[in-house]
C-alpha cells in the first residue's frame, strides 16, 4: 500500500465512516492536536531516565491515539465495532483519569510549594515536559471547541485537562532532579 493516496489533495479527508471533511475542520484540529502531543511526548521519552516513567508515556501514548480515532468518528457513525469503541475508550479514560490522579499526587508530595510562576525549563527534559503540557493544552482547548458544535465524549476533556497537570508536575520534578526552578519575580 502507498502512503500517497491523492485523494486530500484538494484539501478533503476522510473521518472514521467515510464522510468527507475539509482538513481545517473543527475534528481534524482536534485529532492533529493530540497527534502533535503524542509527537512531543515521543521526544520526551528520549530525555528520561526511569522506566517506569518511560512506559507510563507509552500508555498515555497509546490512549491518545485511542482518543483520537474516536475524535476522528462523526456522532451519526453506525458501525458496531466502532460504537462499541466509544464506550471503551471512556470507561479507561476514566480509569487512567485517576491514575494521573495518584501520580500526581504522589510526584507533588515530593516538591517544594510554589509561591510564583515557574519559568519552563532547567534542563532538556523539563523544557520539553513543558512543551507537551502546551500542547496538550491547546489539544484540550480544540476539543472544547468540537465539543459546542459536535458532542464529544466530555471525558476527553476530563484526561486532556489532567493529562496537562500531570506533565506539569512532571516537568517539575524533573528540573529539581538536576538543578533548582527559576520563578517568575513578576517583572
Amino acid at each position: 500500500m502507498k502512503i500517497y493516496t491523492k485523494t486530500g489533495d484538494q484539501g478533503q479527508t476522510s473521518l472514521i465512516g467515510g464522510t468527507r471533511v475539509n482538513k481545517n475542520d473543527l475534528r481534524i484540529e482536534a485529532y492533529g492536536c493530540i497527534d502533535e502531543l503524542n509527537a512531543q511526548l515521543a521526544m520526551l521519552r528520549e530525555f528520561l531516565q526511569s522506566e517506569h516513567r518511560r512506559e507510563h508515556f507509552i500508555d498515555i501514548q497509546k490512549h491518545l491515539f485511542r482518543i483520537s480515532g474516536q475524535l476522528a468518528t462523526p456522532e451519526d457513525c453506525t458501525q458496531a465495532r466502532v460504537v462499541k469503541n466509544y464506550q471503551k475508550v471512556s470507561k479507561l479514560s476514566g480509569k487512567l483519569i485517576q491514575e494521573l490522579e495518584t501520580e500526581i499526587d504522589l510526584i507533588e508530595a515530593t516538591l517544594p510549594p510554589m509561591n510564583s510562576f515557574v519559568i519552563p525549563g532547567g534542563n532538556k527534559a523539563s523544557a520539553q515536559c513543558h512543551i507537551c503540557r502546551t500542547v496538550c493544552r491547546r489539544a484540550e482547548r480544540c476539543c472544547v471547541a468540537l465539543q459546542a458544535v459536535h458532542p464529544i465524549d466530555p471525558q476527553i476533556i476530563v484526561y486532556l485537562n489532567r493529562l496537562s497537570d500531570y506533565l506539569f508536575v512532571v516537568s517539575r520534578k524533573l528540573c529539581l532532579n538536576e538543578t533548582e526552578e527559576l520563578y517568575w519575580d513578576g517583572n
